[in-house]
C-alpha cells in the first residue's frame, strides 16, 4: 500500500521540498523532465495559495496539492511518464476550479491538458451515478458493470484511466475522519466502479487496496472481525511462513533454480467473500498460509512446482495453470494448494518476475510512454481493444467459457458500443450509431411510440442525431402512441438498430388493412409526386415482389412491411426487363448499331445508337419511349414527356418501343427544384448533404425573393437510379426550412428559377 502522506518531505515550516520530493520518485520511475514536473508543481502549490489568500469555499483546497503529490507518487509507482505525473499534480485544481483547462495548456502544454480533460470526463459519471436503482426498466445487464465498461468506452488513453484510479485511491484514504455519509458516498463509488476497473485493467496492488477500504467503510463489523483474528495470529503465522520459505529456498538451490520467496498477506475483503462463497469459517480459510515464488523463466516455473509437490503433498483438485490458460485480464500464474510442514494448508503461487510486473501493475507493465510521442502504437489499440471485449463479454459467459467469447467475437462484437445516461443516471448500452429513436424503444416500447422530440445534454436535438457514449438523454413523449412512417425511411436515418425498427413495424402491422392501404397509397403517390413517376403499373410490379395486387404493395408499406426504396427497385427492375410497352408498333428496318454499349434495348435488341432527351432526362425506373431522331439514332424520352407529345402529333411513326438494359450501371442527369424559406447557410447545408450522398452537381442556379423571403433553387445532378434520387430528396427534405423538394417536370424552363 502506498503510504505518501506520512512519507512527504515537509519543511519544518510545513511547506514540501519539491526538490527531495522529486529526488525521491527517481527510486520509482525515470523522471525525464524534472525541471518540468517541478515547475507545474509549483504552479499547483501557487495555485492553493491564491485561494486560501482570497478565503474561498472551496470544500477540499486545503488538500488539493497534497493530493496531487500523492497522486503521482501512486502513478510513479505504477512506472507511468512524465506527462501522466505533471497531469496528477494539476488536475484536483483545474477539477476545483483553481484553473482552467487553457491555462493548463499554456503552462504546461496541450498532452497534458488533454488527459486533465479525459479525467474530468470520467469524473462526470460520479455526479449522475444513483447506485440505489441498479436496473433500469428495458435493461437486463447490470448497471454496473455497464458504468465501467463506458468508463473503458469513453478512454481513448489508459493513463486517463490510471490517473482517475489514483485519484479515487487518494480521495477514499482521505475519508478515514470524514462524516458517516460521505464514507459511505466514496466507498460505495470506489467499490462498486473502480475497484472492478483496477481489476480489469490487472493492477493487483491498487485493486487490492480498493477493495480493502472501501470494505472498511460499508462492513465494518465483518471487516473488524476479520482484521482482530489477523492481527492474533499474525506472529504463528509469520514464523510458519519464515520456515517455509527456508525449506523451499534450500529444495530450490539444490536442483539450480534462482528464486526469489516471500510471504503473501491475502487481503481482508478477499477473506471476507471467500468465507461467504463456501460458506466457511474463517479458521477454514486455509490459503492464509502462502507464499510467492518468483523465478527468471517460464521453464523455471514448472521446475519450481515439480519441486513444490516433491516436498510437500499436493491436495487434489486445488492446482491452476494460469500460464498456459491467463485469466481474462491477462493474469498469468501457477497455483497450487499443499500439505505444507505440521501438516497445515499452504498455497504456492509461482510465477516469473515479468509475470509477478503483469500482476501488480497491470496494463502499466507492457507499455512505458516516452516523452515526445502519442503514447500509441498497435500493441496498445490491440490492449484496449481486448479490454472493451473483454467488459463486454466477460461477465456474461464466465471464466468457464473462454473459447465462446472468440467465436461470439467474430460474429458480432465488431461493432463498437456506446453508452447512454438516462435523466435518472442509469446507463444504457446500445450499438454504434444508435439514435434518440433507438434509445426510446430500448427503454420500453410505449416510450418509443410515444416519441415526438429528444434532448441530449439539455440541448433538443432532431430524432436521426446519432448518440455519443456518456450522452444523457431524455425523450420528449406526446400523450398517443403513433409512430411515424417516415422512422422506417432508412435514407433518413431516424433508426439504427433492428430491434427498434421491428417494434416500428410491428405498430403498424397491428393497424386494420384498409386504413394501411389508405396510408401505404397516400405515401408512395407522394413519392412518386416528388420524384416525378407517372402511371406505374403496380399489379406487374406486385409480381416481382411476391405480392398479388397493387393493394397489397399498399399494404405492405402501410403496414410497414414493404419499403419505399423497395417498390422503386421493382419499378426499375420491371422496366430494365424485355418487357414490351403498348404503345405505337412501329417495324424498324434499318437501326443504326452504336460500337459502345447502350444502356438501352430497342425491340429486344442492344447496343443500338441512342441519346438521352435532354427535355425530360430519364433515369433507370422511368418508363421511356425511342423517338427516331434524324443523324442522333434513337432519342430515349420519358412516355409521357411534352415534347414526346408533341412530335408524335407530327412524327407518330417514327416511335419505337424502348426498354432499360440489365446492365445499365451509368449516372443519368437529372433536374431537381427545391422551394425554401431563405437563410444563411441554406446553400451550403444542401450541397453538404449531395456530397454526403456522393451526388455529383453539374448546374445549380438560385433566386432569392426578399419580398416574400423565400428562396427557389434549380440543381442538375447525375443519378444512378430512382432509388438514389429519393434518398438524396429525403435527405434535403428533412433540412430546415425546406419547403418542398421534387424532380422538376419535364419541359423546357419548367420549375427554374428567373434571374
Amino acid at each position: 500500500m502506498v503510504t505518501v502522506r506520512n512519507q512527504q518531505v515537509i519543511r519544518e515550516d510545513g511547506s514540501v521540498d519539491l526538490d527531495a520530493w522529486i529526488e525521491r520518485l527517481h527510486d520509482k520511475v525515470e523522471i525525464t523532465d524534472a525541471e518540468g514536473l517541478r515547475s507545474i508543481a509549483a504552479y499547483a502549490q501557487e495555485l492553493e495559495h491564491k485561494v486560501q489568500r482570497r478565503e474561498t469555499i472551496w470544500a477540499d483546497s486545503a488538500s488539493s496539492f497534497r493530493s496531487g503529490l500523492e497522486m503521482a507518487e501512486i502513478l510513479a509507482e505504477l512506472h507511468l511518464d512524465t506527462d501522466a505525473l505533471k497531469a496528477a499534480l494539476i488536475y484536483r485544481a483545474v477539477r476545483e476550479g483553481q484553473a482552467t483547462l487553457g491555462e493548463v495548456s499554456k503552462k504546461a502544454g496541450g498532452n497534458i491538458a488533454k488527459l486533465v480533460e479525459g479525467v474530468l470526463r470520467m469524473a462526470a459519471i460520479s455526479a449522475v451515478m444513483n447506485p440505489e436503482k441498479k436496473v433500469v426498466l428495458g435493461q437486463a445487464t447490470d448497471q454496473l458493470d455497464n458504468l465501467r465498461k463506458m468508463l473503458v468506452a469513453m478512454v481513448d488513453d489508459v493513463r486517463v484511466a490510471l490517473i482517475k484510479l489514483a485519484e479515487r485511491t487518494c480521495a477514499i484514504r482521505a475519508v478515514k475522519n470524514a462524516p458517516e455519509e460521505k464514507k459511505q458516498k466514496v466507498a460505495q463509488e470506489v467499490f462498486d466502479i473502480y475497484a472492478p476497473l483496477a481489476h480489469r485493467l490487472g493492477i493487483g496492488h491498487l485493486k487490492w487496496e480498493l477493495e480493502d477500504l472501501s470494505f472498511r467503510y460499508l462492513q465494518p463489523d465483518p471487516y473488524m472481525r476479520i482484521a482482530k483474528l489477523l492481527d492474533e495470529r499474525r506472529l504463528d503465522r509469520d514464523h510458519y511462513i519464515n520456515t517455509v520459505v527456508g525449506q523451499l529456498h534450500t529444495a530450490l538451490a539444490r536442483v539450480g533454480v534462482d528464486s526469489d520467496i516471500s510471504g503473501r498477506a491475502k487481503h481482508i475483503y478477499s477473506i471476507w467473500r471467500k468465507m461467504k462463497r463456501k460458506n466457511i469459517d474463517f479458521y477454514q480459510v486455509y490459503d492464509i498460509r502462502a507464499v510467492r515464488v518468483l523465478v527468471p523463466d517460464i521453464r523455471d516455473c514448472y521446475a519450481a512446482l515439480g519441486v513444490v509437490h516433491n516436498i510437500w503433498q499436493h491436495i487434489p483438485r486445488e492446482f491452476d495453470d494460469y500460464i498456459a490458460t491467463p485469466k481474462e485480464n491477462g493474469y498469468r500464474s501457477l497455483h497450487t494448494a499443499v500439505l505444507g510442514p505440521d501438516g497445515k494448508v499452504l498455497e504456492v503461487q509461482i510465477r516469473t518476475h515479468d509475470m509477478h510486473d503483469e500482476a501488480e501493475l497491470g496494463v502499466c507493465a507492457h507499455w512505458r510512454y516516452k516523452e515526445g510521442s502519442t503514447g500509441k502504437s498497435g500493441s496498445y489499440d490491440d490492449k484496449i481493444a481486448w479490454l472493451r471485449q473483454v467488459l463486454e463479454w466477460q461477465e456474461e459467459l464466465g471464466d468457464s467459457a473462454v473459447s465462446s467469447v472468440f467465436s461470439e467475437f467474430s460474429e458480432d462484437i465488431v461493432d463498437e458500443r456506446v453508452y447512454i445516461f438516462t435523466p435518472e443516471g442509469h446507463v444504457v448500452d446500445l450499438a454504434q450509431g444508435a439514435t434518440p429513436l433507438d434509445f426510446a424503444y430500448h427503454i420500453h416500447t410505449e416510450v418509443g411510440h410515444r416519441c415526438r422530440g429528444a434532448k441530449v445534454n439539455g440541448r433538443i436535438v432532431p430524432l436521426n442525431y446519432q448518440l455519443q457514449t456518456g450522452e444523457q438523454v431524455e425523450i420528449l413523449k406526446g400523450n398517443e402512441s403513433r409512430p411515424s412512417r417516415d422512422w422506417l425511411q432508412s435514407s433518413l436515418g431516424f433508426i439504427g438498430t433492428s430491434r427498434a425498427r421491428a417494434k416500428v413495424v410491428h405498430w403498424f402491422k397491428l393497424q386494420d388493412r384498409d386504413r394501411n392501404i389508405e396510408d401505404g397509397r397516400e405515401i408512395l403517390e407522394k413519392e412518386f409526386k416528388r420524384l416525378d413517376v407517372n402511371k406505374v403499373n403496380l399489379g406487374q410490379v406486385a409480381e416481382g415482389l411476391n405480392l398479388r395486387t397493387a393493394e397489397d404493395i399498399y399494404a405492405a408499406v402501410g403496414a410497414g412491411d414493404l419499403r419505399i426504396s423497395q417498390v422503386l427497385n421493382g419499378i426499375q427492375e420491371l422496366e430494365g426487363g424485355e418487357r414490351q410497352q403498348e404503345l405505337i408498333p412501329l417495324d424498324l428496318r434499318k437501326p443504326r448499331v452504336n460500337p459502345i454499349n447502350s444502356e438501352f434495348s430497342i425491340n429486344g435488341v442492344d447496343n443500338l445508337m441512342t441519346t438521352i432527351a435532354g427535355c425530360c432526362k430519364p433515369v433507370p425506373g422511368d418508363e421511356v419511349v425511342g423517338y427516331i431522331s434524324v443523324g442522333r439514332g434513337v432519342t430515349v424520352h420519358r412516355r409521357h414527356c411534352k415534347e414526346l407529345q408533341r412530335l408524335l402529333e407530327v412524327h407518330g411513326d417514327r416511335v419505337v418501343d424502348v426498354s432499360w438494359s440489365a446492365d445499365a450501371g451509368r449516372t443519368y442527369p437529372v433536374e431537381v427544384f427545391i422551394k425554401a424559406y431563405d437563410r444563411q447557410g441554406l446553400l451550403r447545408d444542401i450541397t453538404h448533404v449531395l456530397a454526403g450522398e456522393r451526388v455529383n452537381v453539374t448546374a445549380i442556379s438560385t433566386l432569392s425573393n426578399p419580398s416574400d423571403h423565400m428562396a427557389t433553387m434549380s440543381l442538375t445532378m447525375e443519378i444512378n437510379s430512382l432509388v438514389s434520387l429519393g434518398d438524396v430528396l429525403a435527405r434535403i427534405n428533412q433540412l430546415s426550412n425546406v419547403i418542398e423538394v421534387r424532380r422538376s417536370h419535364q419541359g423546357p424552363g419548367d420549375d427554374h428559377p428567373r434571374h
